[in-house]
């Protein structure tokens, strides 16, 4: 009668507080889980949780199937990766593939502190497969990937990692840098600056200018983060980065702005191969990232 999904997505909803954060850490649509939630309840002849409350709030049936979850869940996953090890002793090779070029720096202390509690583990990050690094994963080039853009499918598992915001950055004196935040309309054909990838992957395009209709500028590629900066300080263009990156400009002067008034947020997920010799070993990894990337959320 109840499921192991049930089980997990109880735990998604305690540890998110909300229907909208739960769907996204089991990857799924927010209908998906409402009606996987209604399914329950109609198994068990009870609610699960008390409706419209902040923060969430479990009702005795719902608290007693999250004590089974949190009781049941660790024990699952430890045999499972028991059974697919079998009789060895797993792989220590992890291949970490990167879609985010600004994401090597604040990366560092994570693989320091990776390194000092598995020295045995030999960690390899790299962007070598930038434009197709799900399929490289996919065939036992990578053994993780940390990406924006998931592609479902039956071998792969997502982790989501966290949300980080995607800002405007351009030079302190633009005439859009006093601007509390700016519209679709205002980037309309202005030079674009990124790293080396097609327009059409550029977060600003997909996520802000096409939704709108507006048409976006020439596009200038950069392939190190200090020479985009500085070619922003020096209005050759503007730029949609992460908002940790402006934490590397070094003295130079410049600003970052909010796409639109509620912001452009953008998730990122940690996929391994779900049957992978070091499944457990990426997820030990996928853990001190979430870890670092919420810090570095903080304190910008």
């Amino acid at each position: 009668m109840i499921e192991l999904r049930h089980l997990r997505t109880l735990v998604a909803l305690k540890e998110s507080g909300s229907l909208a954060g739960a769907a996204k850490k089991r990857f799924v649509t927010q209908s998906a889980l409402s009606h996987q939630i209604k399914e329950l309840e109609t198994r068990i002849n009870s609610a699960i949780f008390v409706r419209k409350s902040k923060p969430l709030s479990f009702t005795q049936e719902g608290a007693r199937l999250l004590n089974l979850a949190e009781d049941i869940l660790p024990k699952v996953i430890e045999t499972e990766f028991d059974l697919k090890r079998g009789l060895e002793d797993g792989d220590n090779h992890l291949g970490v593939g990167i879609e985010c070029h600004s994401c090597f720096r604040w990366l560092m202390p994570v693989m320091e502190e990776f390194r000092q509690q598995y020295p045995q583990a030999d960690l390899d990050l790299s962007s070598r497969h930038l434009f197709d690094s799900i399929n490289a994963l996919e065939q036992g080039e990578l053994d993780v990937v940390l990406t924006s853009d998931p592609v479902p499918g039956q071998s792969i598992a997502y982790q989501h990692l966290f949300d980080f915001e995607v800002r405007l950055v351009i030079a302190s004196d633009h005439p859009l840098a006093q601007q509390e935040y700016v519209t679709p309309k205002q980037l309309e054909n202005l030079p674009i600056l990124s790293y080396p990838v097609s327009l059409e992957r550029l977060d600003l395009y997909r996520h802000f200018l096409e939704p709108a209709g507006i048409k976006a500028g020439p596009q200038v590629k950069c392939d190190l983060t200090m020479m985009l900066l500085q070619r922003i300080a020096c209005k050759d263009g503007i730029a949609a980065l992460p908002s940790w990156s402006i934490s590397e400009a070094h003295g130079l002067s410049l600003t970052s702005v909010k796409l639109g008034p509620e912001g452009l947020k953008r998730p990122l997920f940690g996929a391994y191969r779900r049957n992978g010799a070091n499944a457990r070993l990426a997820q030990h990894w996928l853990e001190l990232v979430a870890k670092e990337g919420l810090a570095k959320q903080r304190l910008n």
